[in-house]
């Protein structure tokens, strides 16, 4: 982007297209790897069928565990977060380390979703 002149506030192009400056503005792009997001999809699409042989909504997770939605997340996460330390070390593992991952990264992300919603219902915000 050589051609690109930015002054904080309007970037012009060498086309002479105009934008806003992306300046202090998320980098969604940077910030998240297509490598992991689509290895943690493969990962969610494959925990859909559950043991009675339904399939559930790929969203499912977003409505809670209960009551307890935060302690089924930190529980979950340890067991899954041991078995990618053990793999660290050298030792057997209970899932491969790809999935240990994955799983891991799922119950950070239901335990922070569930603090972003009751954070967001109890100011009266939309998420």
């Amino acid at each position: 982007m050589s051609d690109v002149k930015d002054n904080g506030v309007m970037r012009q192009f060498g086309t002479g297209a105009t934008r806003n400056s992306d300046e202090g503005k998320y980098d969604y792009e940077g910030f998240i790897s297509p490598l992991v997001l689509e290895r943690y999809a493969q990962y969610m699409n494959k925990h859909r069928k559950q043991a009675d042989g339904n399939l559930r909504a790929s969203d499912n997770w977003q409505k809670g565990f209960g009551d307890n939605h935060l302690d089924v997340c930190i529980k979950s996460g340890w067991r899954h977060f041991m078995d990618w330390w053990k793999q660290h070390r050298g030792y057997q593992g209970q899932d491969t380390l790809e999935d240990s991952l994955c799983a891991l990264l799922f119950n950070v992300q239901a335990y922070l979703f569930k603090i972003l919603k009751d954070k967001s219902e109890k100011n009266g915000t939309s998420i």
